[in-house]
């Protein structure tokens, strides 16, 4: 791993990691094919960070104007793109403790963005709901985000979505994978007629 007290000569990018990654490009029978040195999955790391910095740009400067933050973003985009989620599963989703939740929810309601029921079968369910003012903002949101993931698709070339779904869903832990599947495919859930959701 680079050593972060080494000084850089005027013009040097850490030169520590330059001669690790020539070191690992010129060894390449001395490790497993296709196996990346440490100093390339740093690389991927702050690609990563990267990456996600300016995926998140877009929408926090539009949120800025509303007062809200990424919390009010993530809550918003799964209600919005799940409809009918329960507040148990958004808390599973989100990972976050029920006071964060609830603080963030109840602004989000407070200010009509999102609307809760109660469940059908169980009354004791909050289901979430987006109003056509939340749908509005949750699209606006995505808009920027969408363009740019399709700019990086294409950019990556041919073949390049089914190779990023892979990534990514390997990214995920191995036995969140099988939730997460079953919320991406859940249908939603419709507003009840003439409902206007209840109390957090």
């Amino acid at each position: 791993m680079t050593d972060l007290t080494d000084t850089l000569a005027p013009g040097d990018k850490a030169p520590r990691a330059k001669a690790v990654r020539a070191k690992s490009r010129g060894n390449g029978g001395a490790r497993k094919r296709g196996a990346l040195s440490e100093t390339e999955l740093l690389e991927f790391a702050e690609l990563l960070f990267f990456a996600y910095r300016d995926f998140t740009r877009d929408p926090d400067a539009i949120l800025k104007d509303f007062g809200f933050g990424r919390a009010h973003h993530r809550v918003l985009h799964f209600v919005n793109r799940h409809s009918g989620l329960r507040v148990a599963d958004l808390l599973d989703i989100l990972n976050i403790t029920k006071q964060s939740l609830a603080r963030v929810l109840k602004q989000l309601i407070d200010k009509g963005y999102i609307v809760q029921q109660a469940g059908s079968s169980d009354r004791r369910e909050r289901l979430l709901f987006p109003t056509a003012k939340g749908q509005a903002l949750a699209e606006r949101l995505a808009a920027p985000q969408s363009v740019r993931l399709a700019e990086a698709i294409k950019a990556a070339g041919p073949g390049a979505e089914a190779v990023l779904r892979r990534f990514l869903e390997a990214m995920v832990n191995v036995e969140e994978r099988p939730k997460v599947s079953s919320i991406m495919a859940a249908s939603p859930v419709p507003l009840k007629a003439g409902g206007k959701g209840g109390g957090s």
